[in-house]
C-alpha cells in the first residue's frame, strides 16, 4: 500500500469537505433572505433547511473520519482494522481512504 497516495487521496477529501462544510454553514447560519411569507414555501425552505443541516453534519464526521485516518498513517497504523488488527483490503481503502475496519468487522 502506498502510504503517500492514501495521504495525498485523504487531504483532497478534506479539502473538499472543508469547502462543503464552509458553504452549508454559511447557508445555515448566514442567510440574508427573510422568510416567505407564504406557508408552501416556508416548508419548502424548512425541507431545504433540514438537508443542508444533514449535510453539515455528515461533512464534519467525514472531516472527523479524515482525521482519524491521517494520524494513523502517521502512527503507522493505517490500514489495520481497529477491532480485529487484520488487515484492510486495498479495495476497501481506495474506495474509502478512512476506513477503520476490514469488510468482516464492518458488516
Amino acid at each position: 500500500m502506498d502510504l503517500e497516495n492514501a495521504r495525498n487521496a485523504l487531504l483532497e477529501k478534506q479539502q473538499e469537505l472543508l469547502s462543503r462544510v464552509e458553504r452549508t454553514h454559511k447557508h445555515i447560519y448566514e442567510k440574508d433572505e427573510p422568510v416567505s411569507a407564504q406557508f408552501s414555501e416556508q416548508v419548502n425552505e424548512m425541507a431545504n433547511a433540514e438537508l443542508v443541516h444533514a449535510l453539515d453534519v455528515e461533512g464534519r464526521m467525514e472531516l472527523n473520519q479524515i482525521q482519524h485516518a491521517l494520524e494513523r498513517i502517521d502512527s503507522g497504523d493505517y490500514g489495520n482494522c481497529i477491532e480485529c488488527g487484520k488487515t484492510i483490503g486495498e479495495q476497501r481503502l481506495e474506495a474509502i481512504p478512512f476506513a477503520e475496519k476490514c469488510i468482516q468487522c464492518a458488516d
